[in-house]
């Protein structure tokens, strides 16, 4: 079942340990429509006692103040909409894309919906760094965060972690082709 939620809203998963009761791993094709796997950890010691001392923080919601409007949200992805990404970019990104198909370290590749999160992803770090253009360091900084839950190792390549695969494409696939 569908169940649309109205703009701006998007949806904030989060995932138990998979050694816990009741935890399933999602499969590639629900994995691919996350455009960001990333790790908070836990909280500093500090701030855990700050939340145990605290009222209930799910209470809290209703008293926080809004640090950006719809229309400011909606501003900003358009402004991240207009980042421009040349050719030459465009290249690089697809090398990656194809190296990860490729390569026999690979159990699957990115896929084309991988490849276009990557890229959107990219322009959006331009943004923050208030480039009008993205480099190929703001698809280095962002990549992790968007293919490592996508990515697993081959069975002959041992079988290796999204994050070893990550670290691998970004090390052998050249920026200049």
């Amino acid at each position: 079942t569908t169940w649309p939620l109205p703009e701006p809203f998007f949806v904030i998963a989060t995932q138990n340990p998979s050694h816990q009761i009741g935890t399933f791993l999602l499969p590639e094709s629900q994995l691919d429509r996350f455009l960001m796997r990333i790790e908070i950890g836990f909280p500093t010691a500090a701030a855990e006692r700050e939340i145990m001392r605290g009222a209930d923080r799910r209470a809290l919601i209703d008293t926080m103040p809004a640090i950006l409007s719809a229309d400011a949200l909606f501003a900003l992805r358009r402004a991240a909409e207009r980042i421009k990404a040349t050719d030459a970019l465009i290249d690089y990104v697809y090398r990656l894309v194809q190296h990860s198909r490729r390569s026999g370290e690979f159990g699957f590749g990115l896929s084309p919906r991988g490849s276009l999160a990557l890229l959107r992803a990219a322009k959006a770090w331009a943004l923050l760094q208030d480039r009008p253009h993205v480099l190929p360091e703001d698809v280095q900084a962002v990549l992790p965060a968007v293919v490592e839950h996508r990515l697993r190792g081959s069975v002959e390549a041992g079988g290796r972690d999204g994050e070893t695969l990550a670290r691998r494409l970004l090390t052998q696939v050249d920026v200049i082709n």
